[in-house]
C-alpha cells in the first residue's frame, strides 16, 4: 500500500558525483539544426553518409545504477494478500528497473480496479491479448535505463499470433506484417533505399537497442479493437513515460525521440505532463494505418529525423539500426536537410 510521501524519481536511483560530472561534460545541447559534424561520405550511389563519431559519445558512459534504492522483497511485504494476487503478473514480468518507478502507480486504485477487470477476462474465458507473459515484454527488452527512443502505440493487435507485448510488432514469423506494419516499412524505404523489406514483423531487434514500443493499452479482447480501453491502461502508460522522461532527463541527463503516430498517441503525450522539448525531440504525424497513411507519413522521414538527432547529440553510439533482416545494416546517417 501506498506511504503516503510523494517521492521524486531521483530516490529511487543512486548517481555518484563522478557519474553527475561526466554525464554534465559528454552531454551535447540540443538544437533543431542539421548537424555540422563532419563524416566521411559513401562512395554509394544511394549516396548514405558512413558515420565517423565525433568524440566521446553518451552513451559510451555508463547509465546510473539500477542499484537503488528500490527494495523489491521489502516492497511486497508491505502488500495485502489480495494486493500480491492482483499484482503477481507485474511482481514476476515486468523488469525491475521499471518496477522500481512504477510499484507506487500500481497500488493505486484505478490500477488494482484494472487488474481486477482482467482478472475477470481471463476468469470468464476471454481471449487476451498479448498473451499474460508478454504483457510487460517491453519492459524487459528495453530496461529504463537504455531507452534511447520512445514510438507510442495505441492498442495490441486483436488477432490470433500478432501482439507480444510491442506496439507494432509481430512475433509470429508465420503471420505476415499487418497493413500498419508494412507502411512503416515503406517509409523505412523511403528514409533508407538499403532497407530490406522484410516477410516478417518482428520488432524485437528495435527494442534490444533501446527503442521502446509501447502502446497506450496494454491489452484487448480477441478480434475487438479498444475493447479495453479506458479501464486504466492509458493513465498507467502515461505515467510509464513521465517516469521514463524524469528519469533520462534527470537521473541519466539524457535526451530521448518520442514519436506519437496519430491523434490519440499524441493526445497521451499531452497528458505526460510539461516535457522539456529543448532536452527532449518531438516527432508527429498521422497513423500509418492505411486509412491515414497517404495524409502525411510516408513524407514524414521519422527514422532519419531520429538517427540525426541522435547523431548531433550522442555521436554514433547512439544511432538506431532500423535494419530488421539478418545482414542488412542501416548504421549511416542520410541527411534530408529540407526536412528538419
Amino acid at each position: 500500500m501506498s506511504t503516503g510521501v510523494k517521492r521524486s524519481i531521483t530516490d529511487f536511483f543512486t548517481v555518484s558525483k563522478r557519474q553527475k560530472s561526466t554525464l554534465a561534460k559528454t552531454a551535447k545541447p540540443v538544437t533543431d539544426k542539421p548537424s555540422s559534424e563532419k563524416v566521411k561520405k559513401s562512395t554509394d550511389e544511394n549516396s548514405s553518409t558512413k558515420i565517423v563519431a565525433p568524440g566521446l559519445s553518451m552513451f559510451h558512459v555508463r547509465p546510473p545504477s539500477i542499484s537503488h534504492k528500490f527494495d523489491k522483497q521489502a516492497w511486497i511485504k508491505t502488500l495485502t494478500p489480495y494486493q500480491k494476487q492482483l499484482l503477481d503478473l507485474e511482481i514476476n514480468t515486468m523488469d525491475d528497473s521499471w518496477l522500481a518507478v512504477m510499484h507506487e502507480e500500481m497500488t493505486k486504485s484505478y490500477f488494482l480496479d484494472l487488474k481486477k477487470f482482467l482478472e475477470g477476462e481471463w476468469k470468464s474465458g476471454k481471449t487476451i491479448f498479448p498473451p499474460k507473459d508478454d504483457i510487460y515484454s517491453w519492459s524487459r527488452l528495453a530496461p529504463l535505463s537504455k531507452v534511447r527512443v520512445l514510438i507510442l502505440g495505441q492498442d495490441p493487435y486483436h488477432n490470433f499470433n500478432q501482439a507480444h507485448g510491442l506496439a507494432f510488432s509481430v512475433h509470429d514469423p508465420r503471420t505476415r506484417p499487418p497493413p500498419s506494419l508494412n507502411n512503416i516499412y515503406k517509409c523505412l524505404k523511403i528514409d533508407y533505399p538499403d532497407f530490406q523489406i522484410p516477410k516478417s514483423g518482428d520488432l524485437t531487434k528495435w527494442a534490444e537497442q533501446g527503442v521502446l514500443l509501447l502502446n497506450t493499452c496494454l491489452t484487448v479482447r480477441a478480434h475487438n479493437a479498444n475493447s479495453h480501453s479506458n479501464h486504466g491502461w492509458e493513465r498507467f502508460t502515461s505515467a510509464a513515460i513521465r517516469k521514463l522522461i524524469e528519469y533520462k532527463n534527470h537521473v541519466a541527463h539524457q535526451g530521448i525521440v518520442i514519436i506519437a503516430w496519430g491523434s490519440p498517441a499524441q493526445r497521451t503525450i499531452g497528458k505526460v505532463g510539461r516535457i522539456d522539448w529543448g532536452q527532449n525531440l518531438f516527432l508527429k504525424s498521422v497513423h500509418p494505418s492505411p486509412l491515414s497513411a497517404s495524409r502525411g507519413f510516408f513524407d514524414c522521414h521519422h527514422f532519419v529525423k531520429c538517427n540525426d538527432w541522435l547523431f548531433r547529440r550522442y555521436g554514433a553510439e547512439g544511432l538506431i539500426d532500423w535494419a530488421i533482416v539478418d545482414g542488412n545494416k542501416l548504421l549511416t546517417l542520410r541527411r534530408r536537410e529540407r526536412s528538419l
